[in-house]
């Protein structure tokens, strides 16, 4: 039997895989110090947070994530024409001891059974919203297009070097990146315009970390990207995860499968909801398997790391996935457990 990482590797290079990839039990989400000592993550429920960028955050109860507070007094940066002066872009200097806890969780891993995948939050494009508010990001694509670049090229730099402390004191080997890119139902920017502003400052990212031992670059977006696929594979993207359904899935399979693999189909609000049973998880897992197949394909819950809003629903979804590959693969529970690490339910 293949250990749940060796499955997936088999999954996303069209190989031979010996059941469905559950979910998340691959991809073991692991922190940095930036994320851990800088202000940078809000406790569900609990008080806003200013971050190290000086975006207020807020993560209230029953919503998937946390969000930036755009009220007029804490918009960061309220001039683009003046984006040097009101940017403060956050020190990247951390202690031997800050990087030696982040270090114990990646030594924790057993990596024959799952990829330990450094988690980077808020990328370029919602970089420049949470500073700036969403309206006004949009619409300064248009009317500062120069001062765009240069924001975006400078936040980029400030990546690389976050990527450089990473992986020199971490050797994560692979990268699990959020920028969220669009609607239920369209891009935010065109597909032109995305290309324009994000390619090649997304290509100087990603090929840091492919060229310092990641392996692979999996880029959350619980979004309509599908006509974005293009530049996301050029980017260096290998997996697309939190693609909902409403990108067709399956057609984006067929075209780009061996290019890029995708890892969602189960929307949140499919399964996850006050009132959720067992039978809808059971439902939308085998829906999605059966919509989208075995190859280039992992079946997920499409928020961006293993949880769910409502308690309970991740678990659900695992179990009847699980319960998939005993009747299909003829895998036993006790089998399918000991070929990954233990699940960890980050956001519930």
């Amino acid at each position: 039997m293949l250990t749940a990482k060796e499955n997936m590797r088999e999954v996303i290079r069209g190989g031979n895989p010996d059941r469905i990839v559950n979910q998340y039990e691959a991809v073991q989400l692991l922190m940095h110090p930036h994320l851990m000592f800088s202000g940078s993550l809000c406790q569900k429920g609990g008080p806003d947070v200013v971050d190290a960028w000086g975006v207020t955050n807020s993560f209230p109860e029953g919503v998937p994530g946390q969000f930036p507070v755009h009220t007029p007094d804490k918009i960061v940066l309220k001039d683009i024409e003046n984006w040097r002066n009101e940017v403060k872009f956050p020190s990247l200097e951390f202690t031997p001891e800050q990087w030696a806890i982040a270090k114990s969780m990646y030594d924790a891993v057993d990596g024959t059974k799952a990829y330990k995948a450094v988690l980077v939050v808020g990328g370029l494009f919602e970089r420049c919203h949470h500073l700036m508010s969403i309206q006004e990001a949009l619409m300064a694509f248009y009317e500062y297009p120069d001062e765009m670049h240069e924001l975006i090229d400078a936040i980029a730099d400030w990546e690389v070097e976050l990527a450089k402390g990473i992986c020199e004191n971490l050797h994560p080997d692979a990268v699990f990146h959020h920028d969220d890119w669009g609607s239920e139902m369209n891009s935010f920017l065109s597909p032109e315009m995305f290309r324009e502003f994000f390619l090649e400052p997304y290509k100087k990212i990603y090929g840091y970390y492919k060229s310092h031992g990641c392996e692979l670059v999996i880029h959350h977006a619980d979004s309509y990207c599908a006509n974005l696929i293009p530049t996301m594979i050029e980017m260096g993207i290998d997996v697309f995860q939190g693609c909902l359904k409403s990108n067709n899935n399956p057609e984006l399979i067929k075209q780009y499968g061996g290019k890029m693999s995708f890892m969602g189909e189960i929307d949140n609000k499919q399964v996850d909801f006050p009132g959720w049973t067992d039978a809808d998880c059971a439902k939308a897992a085998e829906t999605a398997i059966e919509r989208c197949g075995s190859k280039y394909f992992i079946p997920c819950i499409v928020q961006g790391g293993p949880g769910s809003t409502f308690p309970g629903t991740y678990r659900s979804l695992t179990k009847a996935i699980d319960e998939y590959n005993t009747r299909t693969y003829g895998w036993t529970q006790e089998e399918l457990e000991a070929a990954r690490c233990p699940i960890q339910i980050m956001f519930e």
